[in-house]
């Protein structure tokens, strides 16, 4: 197995996923699996990915679904799915095949946590999986004049119950099913289970690995590539123009839950294609994901730095220092300059930075340490460093930037820069200059 470990590519890619590692410890998410990831055979390599979340010290609470089980327990009683509003009704037979299949289906998920086959992400993982009655329900009742009868709304979840088995180390797996105060058994969905376990836990995160791949940038092209964030105002406007009761292969069928889940406080809701294997894994360990995350505001945001900021920037310039693309620069020094320096944020991890060092008397400043995190080059992250750094230089009644580079010449002329031999450079800086290192001067001159 170590032939197929490349140094080149493990280490960096390692050291990338290393903040997400960090920032999630400890946190909880609320994960929802419909009963078709399960249908498609992918609850393996699933729960596999969902060991290792666990592994690395996210607390979890799993909700199965079990809409097509149901469905082919009937089919074999000679019944016939019946549905109005978007929601099961369950008579006395569906509520038989649904109690039927969230047995065989707990039974199968328990067993693929309990899998500790060598060379694989479960061998030596021990994980306990913890159920129980920690939901209340409540009859939908008849609603324009049809008798849901056995079909349930989530009433009330004993969110500290569930609280006090996740603490300990356990995962807590739900069945779509609630009883009432005398004990009467309803049949819930698992999206309104998942969110109501969500906003009870205030979950960190609420995840659905689903049908549904995301929510396309334009809703109304089906190429359309998918739109990794989505603020809540946004998902609010496309659930407005919506049908009121969306089927589960729909873009709104699970955004409804992800925009209710974040008006009720869990930052971040999300929806993943289970047909991408390591979906969950790309979504919660990589910058971009690959399916939607709903957040009640933007979590990317450009702005000037501050102390706090000081070792995101140093990780973020170390590898660019290393291979010589910038002049290395003590920690001492960046956090001498931190006010100097405009960052990119994204979800707590800095993705890019560039600082202003002005010279006033020349009427000029220098832009300094421009990068960008290799994991998202190409996305116009540097034009954005660019023109904050024009702004405060602008704001400081400026004329011009210039820039020292051995490297990107290129990149800068494209954006108007212009060379000027090192003589044109202000006196101080002239005195700092590495003629050995024979940076070349590039100047932009404001009109």
């Amino acid at each position: 197995m170590s032939g197929l470990v490349f140094p080149h590519t493990f280490v960096p890619w390692f050291r990338s996923v290393a903040p997400y590692i960090h920032a999630y410890r400890g946190e909880t998410f609320v994960v929802g699996m419909p009963g078709e990831l399960v249908a498609a055979g992918k609850l393996n390599n699933f729960v596999q990915d969902l060991a290792i979340l666990h592994a690395m010290g996210i607390k979890i609470v799993l909700v199965h679904g079990f809409r097509p089980q149901v469905n082919e327990q009937l089919a074999a009683k000679g019944q016939v799915p019946r549905y109005s509003h978007g929601r099961r009704i369950t008579d006395a037979v569906a509520l038989d095949c649904a109690q039927e299949a969230a047995g065989q289906l707990r039974f199968e998920i328990e067993a693929a946590f309990s899998q500790g086959l060598p060379n694989t992400p479960m061998a030596n993982a021990t994980v306990r999986v913890v159920s129980g009655n920690f939901l209340t329900a409540r009859p939908v009742g008849i609603v324009d004049g049809v008798d849901f009868q056995h079909s349930g709304l989530v009433r009330k979840v004993d969110g500290a119950a569930i609280q006090r088995a996740i603490d300990i180390g356990a995962i807590v797996l739900l069945s779509p099913f609630g009883f009432s105060p005398t004990g009467e058994a309803f049949n819930l969905s698992m999206e309104d289970v998942a969110t109501s376990t969500a906003i009870a836990l205030q979950a960190d995160k609420l995840l659905f690995v689903c049908e549904v791949p995301g929510v396309p940038e334009n809703p109304g092209d089906p190429e359309s590539p998918i739109d990794t964030e989505l603020a809540l105002a946004d998902a609010d406007r496309m659930l407005a123009d919506a049908s009121p009761t969306p089927e589960p292969h729909d873009v709104t069928f699970y955004l409804r839950h992800c925009a209710e889940a974040c008006r009720a406080g869990v930052e971040r809701s999300h929806i993943i294609p289970f047909s991408v294997d390591g979906a969950l894994l790309q979504e919660v360990y990589t910058h971009d994901g690959i399916g939607t995350m709903v957040v009640d505001e933007k979590l990317e945001s450009l702005r000037e730095a501050s102390a706090d900021d000081v070792a995101g920037i140093i990780q973020l310039i170390e590898p660019f220092e290393r291979d010589g693309t910038l002049v290395k620069r003590s920690r001492t020094e960046i956090e001498r300059d931190a006010e100097l320096y405009t960052v990119i944020e994204h979800d707590g991890v800095i993705f890019g930075c560039a600082a202003l060092y002005p010279y006033v008397e020349a009427r000029t400043a220098e832009m300094a340490a421009l990068t960008v995190s290799s994991e998202v080059q190409g996305q116009g992250d540097g034009d954005r460093l660019l023109k904050r750094i024009e702004q405060r230089a602008k704001a400081m009644g400026l004329d011009s930037i210039f820039v020292l580079t051995t490297r990107t010449m290129h990149w800068f002329i494209k954006r108007g820069f212009q060379q000027v031999d090192p003589e044109w450079l202000p006196e101080e800086r002239k005195r700092k200059y590495n003629w050995d290192r024979r940076s070349l001067v590039l100047v932009k001159k404001f009109n």
